[in-house]
């Protein structure tokens, strides 16, 4: 073409026109030459050379026209297209027909006078046969005819062999550019495409295998043609460099003759060219479609399938609307230049049609509006998503690319094609970007061609603990143990781990010294018995000699050498054996001390064991075997001989809780350890599956539906111990406040210690108002004295009468006034009463002598119902605490509240001495003692009262 002045070449792909296009501006610079595609339009003032797609090629005189791959004529879909320019476009001086031979036979009849040149293949195409994906030769073409089969053997081919390079009809010019330019740069090995390579793509090809041999054209699935296969295969091979052909996957091995077709390139002639009149009438939609489906009148023109436009054209003919818009000949005209707007979104016939019609609609009343197409570029221009997102954005945004280009159909024409030009471009770098991601694995594809140059691989390790193979990522060092990537094949993983390990050498050292000079604060343990070193696991915890005193197992790689394990080990057996001593010091202290003999050094080895805390129902017989003495002792050590539990106050904070939990867990054997509750927490869900003894060990008690804190348990037993346990007693603030629950709460807690729960209603008693009956005195006001119990039942008589004559006032003054009067309902308030029932045993073992009741008090050893509580009984109380000789047992009244040595906190009916007093009933009283407020209406009843 450029040995002639102008000239014009008609390309069957816009990828392909580009490339023209390219070449052309590097000969004779971008002034003189135009490009005009269907979605693209580059036009000079000089323009000399004119390059474009076959359906964009302008109808002017020049005096060269060319075009490639006539072979197309016989295409069902595009082929009319290209038989109109086969008849029709001359050039002055020269026309030249590019394509196969299978058209002589249809151009020699067409076109008298014609002469055909012959180019024979230089290099050898030859039959391979049947390989697997996994075997496919390196510079191979797999071809799929679906983006399901291309995606699947990519991802396939990524992960044995590096990844690779995809091409498909679909992708856009700049995207399909830039996988070709990865696959002949030798980044990748391997090509995936779509039989889109067949046309135009001269590509460092050694080898084409078709993964099937039937294919979807649009309408139905259909083998593939023989001169379909030979377009395709006949990519293998370039210029005197011969190539190869085969099948993998599912396709079945090609008939003999087929293969010889291909091979020597011998198809039969194409007998029939598709067609489709251009003598269009405009009159009307009927008149046009009728002159659409016109025949050819010549025996090798068929008319072929109808295209999309046509398709088109025939839906919006019967769309009422339509019909009513399009008024004449000028009407027809533009709806038939907007039915042939590609469909490249290819969601449906009906969405095409819908939007073909809305934009009808605007270049009827002008144009389209520039807020409508700049919201709908808004919503395409967007990079972020997988490739199948990108990809249909990709295919949105041609639409409009494609529409900007025609002229008169937007505002600000320029403006527009730019635009939707820089959102293409865009687009197509982030599909370029996705396709690289997914499928090609570069670290692989260097390392492998490393491998096949037999080259020293390069290893390195950061401060992270990030290991890289020649400049990629290899894997990751946690502590003392390497994590290889997993994403690579089976060979690759063996010399990553190979040339990783080779690295790492020096660093297990460095990272040992390091290791073994740390702080404890930098080492931890978890609650199922690992250990670790910052966010990286070193080892874990397994049984030792006994419970205290656990052993160590270290993750070290074997390659870091036996040197290493065991100075990680030390390191470890360090840590623990410091945090044991620190969190347990009491025990440890009780368990050496030498001064504790007979039974009280058998409860100590007893306490030790069960790691400082034991029900005391499970101990009661050597609980009561135990002198004062014994206990003072004990005692001393930290030991609280409380009413359900005896334990070390000391060892229920938070953090040897969660030790406890694991060094007996690591005794036991257990598989998966029990869990430390949240700190702070006085009560925590009873869970019916979880062992009893999990809650023990967590400083804990199972009383109905929760479980309450054990130190918090003896707390509140030391407050019923004041309650009449048998006549009935309700909550007061204090216990509710010492469990943290509210009054139903409480009531099911209760109800789980072995009280009765009797739930009832009364009137709430309203907060007291400032009476005005009588003045309060200064003497009054400034009093300390707390008001005693008659002077409260005496105030709140005087309450209750004085709020009756003030509703009775006001009713009888609505009366007077002729208002309705209403009688308001009290406000009612929910009470429980408690009262000692714990439910008998049943299936348990007897309890020995003095044994006591879980989940209760003492019961006697005559007798299996147990003994109520009752503090208002000190004959009784004093009967329990007496050990066998008759004295009394000051452990149970310290225990029951009264200070060290049996003596009295207050007013409970012993004498200082210890010795109980029998003349008058011990009285108890929840009430603290304050001062009056003197504003209150108690003050001023007890002034009353006083003045009477």
């Amino acid at each position: 073409m450029l040995a002639h002045r102008t000239g014009v070449i008609g390309l069957p792909l816009r990828l392909l026109a580009r490339e023209v296009y390219d070449r052309i501006v590097k000969a004779r610079g971008p002034s003189v030459v135009a490009l005009v595609t269907g979605e693209e339009r580059i036009v000079p003032e000089r323009v000399q050379y004119w390059v474009a797609t076959t359906e964009a090629m302008p109808d002017i005189a020049a005096d060269f026209v060319a075009i490639d791959e006539i072979q197309l004529c016989a295409d069902p879909e595009r082929g009319h297209v290209f038989t109109d320019r086969l008849l029709k476009m001359r050039g002055l001086h020269e026309t030249l027909f590019l394509g196969s031979d299978t058209m002589r036979p249809a151009i020699a009849s067409l076109i008298p006078g014609v002469q055909f040149q012959r180019r024979d293949r230089l290099s050898q195409l030859s039959w391979s046969g049947s390989k697997k994906l996994s075997r496919m030769p390196a510079r191979s073409a797999i071809v799929g005819f679906s983006v399901d089969d291309v995606y699947a053997m990519a991802e396939l081919i990524r992960r044995q062999k590096g990844g690779c390079a995809v091409v498909m009809g679909a992708l856009s010019p700049r995207t399909r550019n830039a996988q070709v330019a990865m696959y002949q740069a030798g980044e990748v090995d391997y090509l995936v495409a779509t039989d889109a390579i067949g046309m135009g793509l001269n590509l460092d090809i050694r080898h084409v295998a078709f993964s099937a041999t039937h294919k979807f054209d649009g309408r139905r699935v259909r083998p593939l043609f023989p001169h379909e296969m030979g377009q395709i295969a006949g990519r293998a091979g370039r210029h005197t460099e011969s190539g190869t052909f085969g099948v993998t996957g599912e396709a079945g091995i090609l008939d003999e003759g087929l293969i010889d077709a291909i091979e020597n390139h011998r198809f039969a002639p194409i007998q029939r060219l598709t067609w489709r009149n251009t003598d269009l009438q405009f009159g009307t939609m009927d008149r046009l479609v009728e002159s659409l489906e016109a025949p050819s009148g010549h025996a090798l023109l068929g008319k072929g399938r109808d295209a999309d436009d046509v398709q088109a054209l025939k839906t919006l003919r019967e769309i009422p609307e339509i019909r009513d818009r399009v008024q004449g000949g000028q009407d027809v005209r533009l709806l038939w230049d907007v039915c042939r707007v590609p469909d490249f979104r290819g969601i449906s016939p009906a969405e095409h049609t819908s939007l073909l019609a809305r934009i009808f609609g605007f270049l009827q009343d002008g144009a389209i509006p520039s807020d409508w197409l700049g919201n709908a570029i808004k919503r395409i221009d967007r990079t972020h998503g997988d490739i199948d997102a990108i990809s249909k954005r990709l295919a949105y945004i041609r639409t409009w690319t494609y529409v900007a280009q025609r002229s008169g159909w937007v505002q600000d024409e320029s403006h527009w094609r730019g635009e939707t030009r820089a959102v293409e471009d865009r687009l197509s770098d982030a599909l370029h970007a996705a396709l690289t991601q997914r499928f090609v694995d570069r670290r692989t594809s260097v390392l492998l061609r490393r491998l096949k140059q037999k080259e020293s691989l390069v290893a390195e390790v950061n401060d992270k603990g990030e290991v890289t193979v020649e400049g990629e990522f290899a894997g990751r060092l946690e502590g003392f143990r390497f994590r290889p990537d997993q994403t690579g094949s089976a060979d690759e993983a063996r010399m990553l781990n190979r040339a990783s390990y080779e690295a790492l050498r020096p660093e297990f050292h460095l990272r040992a010294d390091r290791f073994y000079n740390a702080p404890d604060t930098e080492l931890d343990y978890t609650e199922q018995g690992g250990l670790m070193w910052g966010s990286s696991a070193v080892g874990k915890l397994v049984r030792g000699s006994d419970a205290l005193h656990p052993g160590v197992e270290v993750f070290v790689d074997e390659e870091a050498g036996p040197e290493i394990a065991e100075k990680v080990k030390r390191r470890l057996q360090h840590f623990i054996d410091r945090k044991v001593a620190a969190l347990f010091e009491p025990l440890l202290t009780l368990q050496k001390d030498e001064a504790l003999t007979g039974l009280a050094r058998g409860f100590a080895f007893r306490l030790v064991e069960s790691l400082g805390i034991l029900p005391r129902d499970g101990v009661a017989h050597e609980v009561k075997e135990l002198d004062q003495d014994a206990r003072g002792a004990l005692r001393k050590h930290g030991v609280r001989f409380g009413q359900f539990t005896i334990f070390m106050p000391a060892l229920l904070k938070p953090a040897p809780t969660r030790l406890r939990l694991v060094l007996w867990s690591l005794a036991e054997g257990l598989d998966t350890f029990p869990e430390s509750p949240p700190p702070g927490l006085v009560t925590i869900p009873h869970i019916a599956d979880v062992p009893e003894q999990h809650y023990t060990l967590s400083g804990y008690r199972p009383a109905g539906e929760r479980a309450i804190r054990i130190d918090m348990l003896e707390r509140l037993a030391d407050l019923l111990r004041t309650q009449d346990t048998r006549g009935g007693f309700e909550a007061n603030p204090d216990m509710l406040s010492i469990t943290g629950m509210t009054l139903e709460q409480f009531s099911r807690l209760m109800d789980g210690l072995g009280y009765a729960a009797e739930r009832g209603e009364r009137a709430k008693v309203k907060a007291a108002e400032p009476v005005a009956a009588a003045p309060v005195t200064e003497a009054d006001a400034t009093s300390d004295a707390p008001m005693t119990e008659e002077e409260s039942v005496l105030a709140a008589e005087t309450r209750a009468r004085w709020e009756a004559e003030q509703a009775e006032k006001r009713r009888a003054e609505a009366q007077a006034a002729g208002e309705p009067v209403e009688e308001a309902a009290p406000e009612m308030e929910v009470f429980y009463t408690f009262r000692w029932a714990p439910k008998p045993r049943q299936n348990r073992r007897p309890q020995g002598e003095g044994q006591g009741r879980r989940g209760g008090p003492r019961r006697d050893n005559a007798s299996d119902a147990p003994r109520e509580p009752r503090a208002d009984r000190p004959e009784r109380a004093e009967r329990q605490d007496r050990p066998e000789g008759g004295r009394p047992n000051r452990e149970r009244r310290e225990d029951r509240g009264h200070g060290e040595g049996g003596k009295p906190r207050g007013k409970d009916g012993f004498k200082k001495g210890g010795k109980p007093q029998h003349n008058k009933p011990a009285t108890f009283s929840s009430r603290p003692e304050k001062k009056a407020d003197p504003d209150s209406p108690f003050a001023i009843l007890a002034a009353l009262k006083d003045k009477k």
